[in-house]
Protein backbone atom coordinates (compact mmCIF):
# COMPACT_ATOMS: atom_id res chain seq x y z
CA UNK A 1 0.00 0.00 0.00
CA UNK A 2 2.54 2.71 0.97
CA UNK A 3 4.57 1.37 -2.47
CA UNK A 4 1.70 2.53 -4.33
CA UNK A 5 1.19 5.74 -2.29
CA UNK A 6 5.07 6.64 -3.04
CA UNK A 7 4.39 5.88 -6.89
CA UNK A 8 1.34 8.20 -7.28
CA UNK A 9 3.91 10.75 -5.15
CA UNK A 10 6.39 10.16 -7.92
CA UNK A 11 4.07 10.51 -10.74
CA UNK A 12 2.42 13.33 -9.48
CA UNK A 13 5.74 14.93 -9.67
CA UNK A 14 6.81 14.25 -12.15
CA UNK A 15 3.56 15.16 -13.95
CA UNK A 16 3.47 18.87 -12.72
CA UNK A 17 7.21 19.38 -13.93
CA UNK A 18 6.55 18.25 -16.92
CA UNK A 19 3.56 20.64 -17.13
CA UNK A 20 5.52 23.80 -15.42
CA UNK A 21 8.47 22.85 -18.17
CA UNK A 22 5.78 23.04 -20.40
CA UNK A 23 4.01 26.20 -19.49
CA UNK A 24 7.31 28.14 -19.30
CA UNK A 25 8.44 26.86 -22.93
CA UNK A 26 4.72 28.19 -24.42
CA UNK A 27 4.58 31.42 -22.02
CA UNK A 28 8.66 31.95 -23.94
CA UNK A 29 7.49 31.30 -27.35
CA UNK A 30 4.77 33.86 -26.56
CA UNK A 31 6.58 36.57 -25.57
CA UNK A 32 8.89 36.05 -28.75
CA UNK A 33 6.33 36.35 -30.43
CA UNK A 34 4.54 39.37 -29.31
CA UNK A 35 8.40 41.08 -29.11
CA UNK A 36 8.35 40.34 -32.79
CA UNK A 37 4.97 41.33 -33.67
CA UNK A 38 6.00 45.12 -31.79
CA UNK A 39 9.24 45.02 -34.01
CA UNK A 40 7.54 44.55 -37.31
CA UNK A 41 4.83 47.08 -36.23
CA UNK A 42 7.95 49.84 -35.86
CA UNK A 43 9.76 48.78 -38.43
CA UNK A 44 6.74 49.42 -41.01
CA UNK A 45 6.23 53.01 -39.17
CA UNK A 46 9.40 53.60 -39.58
CA UNK A 47 9.22 52.88 -42.99
CA UNK A 48 6.53 54.52 -43.82
CA UNK A 49 7.69 57.68 -42.10
CA UNK A 50 11.23 57.38 -44.17
CA UNK A 51 8.97 56.56 -47.81
CA UNK A 52 7.92 60.09 -47.72
CA UNK A 53 10.77 61.78 -46.99
CA UNK A 54 12.61 60.59 -50.08
CA UNK A 55 11.30 60.25 -53.44
CA UNK A 56 11.23 56.88 -55.00
CA UNK A 57 14.39 56.26 -57.54
CA UNK A 58 12.50 56.87 -60.57
CA UNK A 59 11.29 59.95 -59.87
CA UNK A 60 14.87 61.03 -58.28
CA UNK A 61 16.24 60.22 -62.34
CA UNK A 62 13.27 62.06 -63.71
CA UNK A 63 13.83 65.02 -61.65
CA UNK A 64 17.29 65.03 -62.59
CA UNK A 65 17.11 64.22 -66.22
CA UNK A 66 14.66 67.86 -65.69
CA UNK A 67 17.89 69.73 -65.10
CA UNK A 68 20.09 68.58 -66.70
CA UNK A 69 17.74 69.29 -69.71
CA UNK A 70 16.99 72.74 -68.66
CA UNK A 71 20.41 73.55 -68.17
CA UNK A 72 21.55 72.14 -71.81
CA UNK A 73 18.68 74.72 -73.07
CA UNK A 74 19.98 77.41 -71.27
CA UNK A 75 23.87 76.69 -72.10
CA UNK A 76 22.85 75.88 -76.06
CA UNK A 77 21.03 79.27 -76.26
CA UNK A 78 24.42 80.97 -74.23
CA UNK A 79 26.78 79.70 -76.49
CA UNK A 80 24.26 80.52 -79.72
CA UNK A 81 24.19 84.23 -78.43
CA UNK A 82 27.63 84.67 -78.15
CA UNK A 83 29.34 86.93 -81.19
CA UNK A 84 32.44 85.57 -83.19
CA UNK A 85 35.03 87.45 -83.49
CA UNK A 86 35.50 89.05 -86.88
CA UNK A 87 38.72 88.42 -89.13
Amino acid sequence: MTENIVLILILTLIAAGTGFILGWDVCQQVCRCKNAEAMVADLTQRLEKASFKTLPPEAQLKKMAAVLNDAHKQITAVTKALVKPAK
